[in-house]
Parts: structure tokens; C-alpha cells; sequence
């Protein structure tokens, strides 16, 4: 079996058909048409088996049966069959998505809440400490070591919530980094305590509203990996703790 035939057979298993279903139909593909004994002489399917695999393709709607003695199966067309798969593709999405909303909906009497959330991966941070840094309605404060983790999008964030009125401190060890944060629009940047500045595996941090907060480290491989939690005990305690530092800091003011 070649390499493009076995990723098809991989592809078609994933869109639902069986290995079998889906070597029967590759194989009447490959000849046009013909009985089972046909189809067994060019797929790795046994000729038993053949019958009952072509009933279910015909149930699908992928092939059809000539009546006559021996039986006799043709494909449905490319067209035809990559239609009734994304068809059904859709129906079975739409039936499993609807079932999970529902579930999500329906209170189940108990109250869960996952205090500490962790997320993997740069762009992915990104996307957490702008949703975090959006939502601010009164402080934040954002700090990085690194250029590259103070992208345009968090920059812009920044700048969006000090034009609407948030305290937005912004606070960096590095120079450049610092500098930027002190051009964008209503931001005050400041250096962090000096016992903090020698920390080579910090990434991020962000505090809002006092209330939620992100903190990430980036690993020897240069992989960002965060922590962040929002209205819950755990950030609120976090976030005490920082204050601790950051009062030195802000005493500077």
C-alpha cells in the first residue's frame, strides 16, 4: 500500500467510514465497478466480508447495487460522495455541539470553580493578557523582561484602557522595554525593586483591578508557559503578595 493511499484510508476512517468501508470504496473506484469477488482481488478486504461492508455503503448512500447474479456494486460519484460526508459530517457536528451547549446550560447543582488556569505556548499568553488587560475598569499593571512579550496588540490594550481612564502602570528591568512602555499613552513606567531584576526565567506579569493576575515563565527553549487566575481567592491572595514589591515601587511615584 502506498503512502497516499494509506493516508486516504486514514483520512476516510476519520470522516467516519470503517477501514473496510473505506477500502471497498477506494477499491470500486479503482475498477469502476464489479462483485465482490471483483473488489476482493484489489483491496485487502475478504470476500465474506465484502457483502456486508458494500450493504453499509449502499445505507450511506455511497454506492449502489445492481440486482442481477452475480450482485454487482458501482461507486457514487467524487462529487456525490464528498458531499454526503460533509453533509454528514455537519449533521453529526451540529448534533454533538448542540448536546454539549445543553449540557453546559443545564445546572447540575453543585458549584465548581477552577481557581488557576494554565496556559502554554506565547501566542496563547498573548491572547490571555489582552482578554485580562480589556477587562480592566480601574489599575493595571503589566511587566516584562523581554521586547518580545510586550507585542503591539497588549500595547494597544494598554494605551485603549489608560485613554479610558484606567491607572495603567507599566514595569520592566530592561531598558528598551521600559522606554516603550513609557511612550504609550497614559502609561507610567517604572523600573521593578532591585532585588527583582536579576530573574532570567520571568516572562510576564499582569494585575487587574486587583482581582486577577498572570504571571509566566519562559523555559531555556524560549516556550512561555502561564499561570492566571480571575475573581477568585487564589488571585486575590497572589496579588497582596506582589503588592508587596510593588508598593516599594509605587512609593516612587
Amino acid at each position: 500500500m502506498s503512502g497516499d493511499e494509506s493516508d486516504a484510508l486514514e483520512a476516510f476512517e476519520r470522516l467516519g467510514l470503517t477501514s473496510y468501508e473505506a477500502k471497498v470504496f477506494i477499491g470500486l473506484h479503482r475498477i469502476g465497478s464489479g462483485t465482490a469477488r471483483d473488489v476482493a482481488r484489489v483491496v485487502d478486504v475478504p470476500r465474506s466480508q465484502v457483502y456486508g461492508v458494500a450493504e453499509t455503503l449502499e445505507e450511506r448512500g455511497l454506492l449502489e447495487v445492481q440486482q442481477s447474479n452475480p450482485i454487482r456494486y458501482r461507486p457514487v460519484s467524487v462529487d456525490e460522495a464528498r458531499e454526503i460526508l460533509r453533509d454528514r459530517f455537519e449533521t453529526e457536528q451540529e448534533r454533538a455541539f448542540e448536546y454539549v451547549e445543553n449540557v453546559r446550560e443545564e445546572p447540575n447543582g453543585e458549584e465548581e470553580q477552577e481557581d488557576i488556569w494554565t496556559v502554554r505556548g506565547s501566542d496563547r499568553v498573548d491572547d490571555r493578557v489582552v482578554d485580562l488587560l480589556s477587562s480592566a475598569d480601574r489599575r493595571i499593571v503589566f511587566g516584562t523582561r523581554l521586547p518580545e512579550l510586550l507585542t503591539d496588540d497588549i500595547a494597544a490594550t494598554l494605551e485603549e484602557r489608560a485613554a479610558a481612564g484606567v491607572d495603567v502602570v507599566g514595569v520592566s528591568g530592561t531598558e528598551g522595554v521600559r522606554d516603550r512602555l513609557g511612550r504609550l499613552e497614559g502609561v507610567d513606567a517604572f523600573a521593578p525593586p532591585t532585588h527583582r531584576q536579576d530573574d532570567d526565567r520571568s516572562g510576564r506579569i499582569a494585575i487587574v483591578d486587583d482581582d486577577a493576575v498572570l504571571l509566566s515563565v519562559v523555559d531555556d527553549d524560549g516556550c512561555e508557559t502561564a499561570i492566571w487566575s480571575s475573581g477568585s481567592l487564589f488571585a486575590s491572595v497572589l496579588v497582596q503578595l506582589i503588592q508587596v514589591d510593588e508598593k516599594t515601587l509605587l512609593e516612587s511615584r
